[in-house]
């Protein structure tokens, strides 16, 4: 449902997989739906509900303020649902959403394609004891996902990330955002400081010139680097060897590197196929969105 820059993306992801078979395509812009329908020999209409007697499961990926209309529908006609972050533009939509989901015993994805990013999976197994963490996701200017800021379009990313790598309650923030090309936010800093006193301090940008998706995490004698693109892990340790001065180790996380996007959707139908709970679900959905939406208002503060 919405075949932009990320449901084409999807619609590929399914065509191929040996676990589902792709029947068709929605977009409100019929040239678009026939294009990328053409490519994959389904189906194309610009209502999705003309789909919905042919569907099992479904990804929405249709801007950020339809996303509570497509994703009701599809759940109360007993469709499973991937939804692209973030998953509604208000608490109260996700909150719906999420009943919804109950309440038709149906599946709800969130997808925060990071979360199955290798690099990420391996860094979440290794980290006990961070203290400090530092992000930095930036990217050049593109003219999609301009419904909402930088904060609910590339932060809510390390957001995730970050909270789940933590584990703990947060205890303050500050932040800080700046319209630059656009009339919304497009560049934006957030410091948080949880209840175990970890502090992250993560910067997201859509207006620089290079593409940059960075995360550094310390915790007592250790430092471990991931660079998302490359998928890659690399943590430097403090060894004290038996008679020796202490030395800096460097080793390379364990990643075996694949697409996000395909393990993203592969969870989801895994779900869908067992009854299980994907990675992200609609509660992890709502909880990234709670957490992006206190740093749109600790923005809103710092402009006062």
């Amino acid at each position: 449902m919405g075949v932009g820059h990320l449901g084409s993306r999807h619609a590929r992801v399914y065509a191929e997989s040996p676990k589902a078979q792709l029947v068709g395509v929605a977009d409100v812009d019929l040239a678009k739906a026939r294009a990328v329908a053409e490519a994959h020999g389904v189906r194309a209409v610009a209502d999705f509900t003309d789909l919905l007697p042919d569907i099992e499961a479904a990804s929405v990926a249709v801007p950020t303020g339809s996303h509570r209309e497509v994703t009701a529908e599809l759940l109360e006609a007993g469709v499973d649902v991937l939804v692209e972050k973030p998953i509604a533009g208000s608490l109260a939509e996700a909150r719906e959403m999420v009943d919804l989901a109950r309440e038709n015993a149906r599946v709800l994805a969130v997808g925060h394609t990071e979360r199955h990013n290798p690099a990420v999976e391996a860094l979440l197994r290794g980290a006990s004891n961070p203290r400090f963490i530092e992000v930095h996701r930036l990217g050049s200017f593109s003219p999609r996902s301009l419904d909402i800021d930088v904060v609910l379009d590339l932060m809510i990313h390390d957001l995730d990330v970050v909270s789940t790598l933590v584990g703990e309650d947060l205890s303050s923030l500050e932040a800080v955002g700046v319209p630059v090309l656009t009339g919304r936010v497009d560049i934006a800093n957030a410091r948080l400081r949880f209840s175990n006193g970890c502090v992250a301090n993560i910067t997201a940008s859509r207006v620089s010139q290079e593409k940059i998706r960075k995360l550094r995490f310390f915790e007592p004698e250790r430092y471990v680097s991931l660079d998302y693109q490359k998928q890659e892990a690399i943590s430097y340790r403090l060894v004290r060897p038996p008679g020796a001065s202490p030395e800096i180790r460097r080793d390379d996380l364990e990643v075996v590197q694949d697409e996000p996007l395909r393990r993203e959707l592969e969870d989801f139908l895994h779900a869908v196929a067992t009854g299980g709970s994907p990675k992200v679900n609609g509660e992890g959905g709502l909880k990234a969105l709670a957490l992006a939406l206190e740093v749109v208002a600790a923005m809103e503060r710092s402009r006062v």
